[in-house]
């Protein structure tokens, strides 16, 4: 990297150290924003020179666990990764990242970049990027206030796409993704991944993709999730060998939490370790690095508060709201839902069936009274609706423990900002080390 960054990065850190004095915990994105404003070329300059260079993992969901996921496998094999966290994937984040891991002549330490991004923000800054992997996950109606049909979310993952140098790693469940991959230079090699027949037609709501391929990979021709049951999944992977008659390989992984959905993030960051350790990957090494992983902050999180496990589940459009009601826990008898103000058209989530809840405890956050009517009109039994979060969370937590299962939080962003907040939990999740 040009030394001409040099005071540019030193300026970055200085704002960095002012702005934490004046808000302890905030202003994170100052630095980023400073520095791309006196210095237009870090960023992409930045993360162009990774030696091993530069994986994106983008998509309308599943991008932070993927994201995780891919960075222990690539760690396991003994590869040092930069990674930004999942609150830093767009360009002021991104460069404030680098400036906690950039030398003052503009060296990066890491062997390889790893990068969840944003569809829309990944979009209008991957012009200047030249990665080697790219990664999509999958094409949903997601923030319908930024994002307000498929065909727009697809052609913006299209636009990162056209940005790989060697491999775009794609869902060949999802339509939309297999059109992307179609339409992708010559040069540029596709590695698919899905589920079999079998785990679809576990599950009778489908996987959530605004369209869903109507032909299934074959075992062989990509990395498949061939089986899930609970927080454990098979999955099977191909031969590296040219040799078409060598058998494909099957891993057991441990997910971080329940649901097919959890076990396609595990098979895109096993796609993705592939392409971007090319002979270096080994299957049960990566397997092993995916049991171990925690969940991703919110994501099934099981965490203690005043001596009770409480299991948190982040919903962030129809879809992860769906999948996330089905793969609950039979018999969850203690639920709070808190619904909040990054739900600003209540009617999103309309579409959601959540009949098989059976009974919500407390409805709350800014929407509770539209939550509390959805779930009315699915026959779902809500005990109170307390709009004020605090209020319902020390409710919740001051009853008797369950006799079956555990007490579980669903909420949207804004609801899991305020939960956590009063609970004296983190707020943010830093994947980055």
């Amino acid at each position: 990297m040009p030394v001409r960054y040099a005071p540019a990065i030193l300026v970055g850190r200085v704002v960095r150290v002012v702005a934490r004095w004046r808000k302890p915990g905030g202003g994170s994105a100052i630095p980023g924003v400073v520095v791309n404003r006196i210095a237009p070329g870090f960023l992409t300059t930045t993360l162009n020179s990774f030696p091993q260079g530069l994986v994106i993992v983008t998509g309308s969901s599943g991008k932070s666990t993927t994201t995780k996921m891919l960075v222990a496998v690539l760690r396991a094999h003994g590869t040092r990764v930069f990674t930004n966290s999942s609150t830093a994937n767009i360009s002021q984040g991104l460069t404030s990242a680098l400036l906690e891991r950039v030398s003052l002549t503009g060296r990066m330490s890491d062997d390889i970049g790893v990068l969840e991004m944003d569809e829309g923000h990944g979009a209008r800054i991957a012009g200047g990027l030249t990665p080697r992997v790219v990664a999509l996950t999958n094409v949903m109606v997601d923030q319908i206030d930024r994002f307000h049909d498929s065909e727009m979310v697809a052609s913006l993952l299209a636009a990162i796409a056209a940005r790989a140098t060697e491999t775009v790693v794609l869902n060949a469940d999802d339509q939309f993704l297999v059109d992307v991959g179609s339409g992708l230079r010559s040069e540029v090699s596709v590695a698919p991944y899905g589920v079999s027949a079998s785990v679809l037609a576990a599950n009778p709501r489908g996987l959530g993709y605004a369209r869903t391929a109507s032909d299934r990979l074959r075992s062989g021709a990509g990395v498949v999730v061939t089986g899930v049951a609970g927080r454990r999944a098979d999955v099977s992977l191909p031969s590296s060998s040219e040799v078409e008659a060598k058998p494909s390989t099957t891993v057991s992984i441990d997910l971080p939490a329940r649901g097919t959905h959890y076990a396609v993030d595990a098979a895109t960051a096993l796609a993705t370790a592939r392409a971007a350790l090319g002979e270096r990957f080994d299957a049960a090494v990566a397997a092993e690095a995916l049991s171990t992983i925690p969940a991703v902050f919110g994501r099934g999180e099981i965490v203690s508060v005043h001596g009770q496990q409480v299991e948190f589940v982040l919903v962030q459009n129809p879809a992860s709201f769906q999948l996330n009601v089905d793969a609950l826990e039979p018999q969850t008898e203690q639920i709070l839902i808190v619904i909040g103000s990054d739900v600003r058209d209540p009617s999103y989530f309309w579409s959601v069936n959540t009949s098989s809840l059976t009974h919500v405890l407390i409805a709350s956050g800014s929407k509770a009274h539209d939550i509390a009517l959805q779930l009315a009109y699915d026959n779902v039994v809500v005990d109170r609706i307390e709009a004020d979060v605090p209020t319902a969370l020390d409710a919740f937590l001051a009853l008797p423990a369950p006799r079956h299962g555990l007490k579980t939080i669903i909420f949207s962003a804004d609801g899991m900002r305020r939960t956590r907040a009063h609970l004296g939990l983190a707020t943010n999740d830093e994947v980055q080390s």
